[in-house]
């Protein structure tokens, strides 16, 4: 038996998902993999009151609703941890963004997760079950930005990483170059992409276009794989220079094997940190890898007593989002000479909604 799907709700992990009109649910619970788009019912509304769908546009939730999304991991230190759900575990809405698996443990900040009830797989016309392995886009040949890659890693969740990824992207577009941005690893989010259009970005991607809903999970080669194919993606696409955001932090084990691939990849990295301990830790970890940190930003720079902290442990400069926007991203490729009155004079702010 197949039910249609013409009142659903599609969390933004399923933007890659054409024609929907054309998908069906197929009745029975297939065994749960990574990356699969399945079908299910709100049981009770918890944490997650809303579900952010294909355009990133917050959508009200209640029980009863249909919602279409996909099963994944998440690594959340200030939300939930979260595993594809065994038999006979209850199903959560792991992410805003439609991630579906199990929540093992939640910050103490975080209610109850929102309790769903899997009504099958979501198939195509044919009755085939779809995955975000169907519907990404292929590998790209190897490219680099001719200006650099710049990426931005985190001591920590919350460390301000996107800020700082769009001040960079700011910074750099209001010169007049052609900036692509990525999200290299995380949980499928329109929030960063369109914080990523909206400071300018002339090409955006992720780890979505390239079949994972989350990258928690994932194997390391795999992820490896995917963060050079969106380097390669923006700069088929035109990127003259590329800014690449890895969610997590240098502790989290995937962030590890990532980093540990930068020497030779990044030209630029800046590492964004909630303090001056994080910066000198950040920086300790990032050295033993063989990663050199050009930059210190994020949230430490709200305080400048912090910021001057950071600088003095560190001997790093330590650079605010709103000061990249206003220029000092351009100190970051130092071969390109933009003459000061190309250099956009304007502020960012940092924060935004946790997922």
């Amino acid at each position: 038996m197949r039910q249609g799907l013409s009142s659903a709700k599609w969390g933004y992990v399923t933007r890659r998902v054409s024609g929907h009109e054309h998908t069906q649910v197929s009745a029975g619970v297939n065994t749960p993999r990574l990356g699969d788009f399945v079908v299910t019912r709100v049981i009770q509304v918890g944490e997650h009151d809303h579900l952010e769908n294909v355009h990133g546009r917050r959508v009200r939730m209640f029980p009863g609703d249909i919602v279409v999304g996909a099963y994944g991991n998440r690594y959340a230190t200030d939300f939930y941890e979260g595993y594809l759900p065994t038999a006979n575990e209850k199903v959560h809405l792991l992410t805003a963004g439609g991630l579906i698996g199990t929540v093992a443990s939640a910050h103490s900040s975080k209610g109850a997760p929102t309790e769903l009830e899997v009504l099958g797989a979501l198939t195509d016309s044919t009755g085939e079950p779809i995955s975000t392995d169907d519907v990404a886009i292929g590998l790209t040949t190897p490219a680099r930005p001719s200006l650099g890659t710049i990426v931005v890693l985190g001591s920590s969740m919350n460390a301000g990483k996107t800020t700082v990824a769009a001040a960079l992207v700011r910074g750099l577009s209001q010169a007049g170059i052609r900036v692509g941005a990525g999200k290299v690893t995380g949980s499928g989010s329109g929030k960063d992409h369109w914080a990523y259009v909206d400071a300018g970005a002339a090409a955006v991607t992720d780890f979505l276009d390239f079949g994972m809903a989350s990258t928690f999970g994932y194997p390391h080669d795999r992820l490896i794989e995917t963060m050079i194919a969106i380097r390669n993606h923006l700069a088929a696409n035109g990127s003259e220079v590329a800014v690449l955001e890895i969610a997590d932090g240098v502790l989290q084990h995937e962030t590890r094997a990532l980093a540990a691939q930068l020497p030779g990849f990044a030209d630029q990295v800046v590492l964004a940190v909630g303090d001056a301990l994080g910066a000198v830790a950040g920086i300790g970890v990032l050295d033993d890898l063989g990663v050199k940190v050009g930059v210190v930003s994020g949230l430490v720079t709200a305080s400048p007593l912090a910021s001057r902290e950071a600088a003095a442990a560190t001997g790093l400069p330590v650079i605010t989002p709103g000061e990249f926007a206003g220029g000092a991203a351009l100190d970051l490729i130092p071969h390109v000479s933009v003459p000061a009155d190309r250099r956009p004079n304007e502020l960012v702010e940092l924060g935004g909604p946790s997922v």
